[in-house]
C-alpha cells in the first residue's frame, strides 16, 4: 500500500490548473527550499512550529509589500508545513457578505484562507470578517424589511493569511486582527542568483553562474520578474545559440527586451529622458508625467516608481518628482548649473 501524501501536500500539487504548473513548479515547497526574507522566515517558522506542536489553527497572518516577492508562495508553504489546505481567493471577487460566507463555511478545522489584494475587499464585508478573525462566527441578515432576520453562522477555526500591495488602504480594525503583520523586501543580487539557479534546474536549463548573475542583475529585485527573464532568455538561447545561458546570451536576450545592465526597461528610461529633457529635472507631477509617456498614472506609481525611487535614480517630494543625479545619468542627459539640460552625455 503506498503512503497518501499529506493534506496540505496533496492540495499543494493536485490543485493547479495546466496553465499554473509550470509556475507552481518553480514555487519553494518548504521555508528550506525558502531564498531570502530571513526575517520573516524566522517569523513564520517560530508561529508555524508553535501551532503544529500544539495541534491548533494557527493565528492570522498579514502578508505586505510589492508584487512578484512570494506572498502567494508563502501562503502555500504555510499549508504544506501544516499539512492543511489552502483555499485562494482575491479582495475584488468577495464582493457581498454572502460570498464571504459561501467561503468561510466550506472551511475544514485548521484550513488556510489566501486573500490576495486584501486591501480591496469592500467595507462592508470587511466588517463581517471581524467577527470571523475574533469569534469564528458570521452574522448574516436574510430577507429585507418586515421579514429581515439574523442568521448566526459558526465556521471552523481557520487562518486567514492576507496579502497586499498597499497595506496603508487596510482599516486599523483590520490590521489589528492579524497577529503577525510582515512585510516581504525586495531581493538582492546573491538571493536572486540563487533562484535563478534553483529555476533553470527545475526546467531543465543549462546555465552558468555568470548568467544567472547577469538575469539576477536585470531582475529589479524580484523573483517573479527573474523567471519571467528565465524563459525568453532560455528561448533565446534555444533559437540562436545551443541551448546553454551564459553571461553573453542572457545579455543579448535582455538587452533585446531593452532591459539594461541596471534593470531599468524601456519605460523607465522613457521617464527619466522625459524628466530630464521636457522638465529640466522636475518636480513634475506624476499626472503630467503619465500623459507625456502615454501610460497610465496608477501604472507609473505601482510597477515603475517603486523601483526608481529605490535605486535612487528618482525622488518623490511635495512638488512632484525629481531626477537625482544618477537620474540625469541614466537619462543620458547633463544637467547644467541652472538646473536646464545642457547636452547628451
Amino acid at each position: 500500500m503506498t503512503e497518501e501524501p499529506p493534506k496540505g501536500r496533496k492540495f499543494f500539487e493536485d490543485s493547479l490548473s495546466p496553465a499554473s504548473e509550470v509556475e507552481a513548479a518553480l514555487r519553494p515547497p518548504s521555508f528550506e527550499d525558502f531564498t531570502g526574507q530571513p526575517k520573516t522566515i524566522e517569523r513564520l517558522q517560530v508561529m508555524v512550529g508553535a501551532a503544529s506542536k500544539r495541534e491548533e489553527a494557527l493565528k492570522h497572518v498579514l502578508l505586505c509589500g510589492p508584487p512578484g516577492l512570494g506572498k502567494t508562495t508563502l501562503a502555500h508553504i504555510i499549508g504544506h508545513e501544516l499539512q492543511r489546505d489552502v483555499r485562494i481567493t482575491s479582495g475584488p471577487v468577495i464582493d457581498k457578505p454572502g460570498d464571504l460566507a459561501g467561503l468561510l463555511t466550506n472551511l475544514q478545522e485548521g484550513d488556510i484562507l489566501f486573500i490576495d489584494e486584501i486591501h480591496r475587499i469592500p467595507k462592508t464585508v470587511e466588517e463581517y470578517l471581524y467577527s470571523a478573525m475574533e469569534d469564528f462566527r458570521i452574522d448574516i441578515m436574510i430577507d429585507q424589511g418586515p421579514n429581515a432576520r439574523s442568521v448566526r453562522l459558526e465556521i471552523p477555526r481557520f487562518t486567514l493569511v492576507g496579502a497586499t500591495t498597499r497595506v496603508g488602504l487596510l482599516s486599523a480594525p483590520m490590521r489589528s486582527r492579524f497577529t503577525l503583520q510582515t512585510r516581504l523586501d525586495y531581493y538582492d543580487r546573491a538571493d536572486l542568483t540563487k533562484i535563478v539557479l534553483r529555476s533553470c534546474k527545475l526546467l531543465g536549463c543549462t546555465i552558468n553562474q555568470a548568467g544567472a548573475e547577469e538575469i539576477a542583475i536585470r531582475a529589479r529585485g524580484t523573483p517573479r520578474i527573474a523567471n519571467n527573464l528565465i524563459h525568453f532568455t532560455r528561448d533565446y538561447a534555444e533559437q540562436r545559440s545551443d541551448g546553454t545561458i551564459n553571461e553573453d546570451i542572457a545579455a543579448k536576450a535582455l538587452e533585446l527586451l531593452e532591459i539594461d545592465d541596471r534593470g531599468l526597461d524601456e519605460m523607465d528610461k522613457r521617464i527619466l529622458s522625459t524628466i530630464a529633457e521636457n522638465y529640466k529635472g522636475g518636480p513634475v507631477g506624476l499626472g503630467t508625467i503619465a500623459v507625456a509617456v502615454s501610460e497610465e498614472e496608477h501604472t507609473l506609481e505601482e510597477v515603475h516608481e517603486p523601483f526608481l525611487i529605490q535605486e535612487g535614480y528618482l525622488k518623490r517630494t511635495s512638488q512632484g518628482r525629481v531626477l537625482t543625479q544618477k537620474g540625469w545619468e541614466a537619462s543620458g542627459i547633463a544637467p547644467s548649473k541652472d538646473g536646464n539640460q545642457m547636452s547628451l552625455i
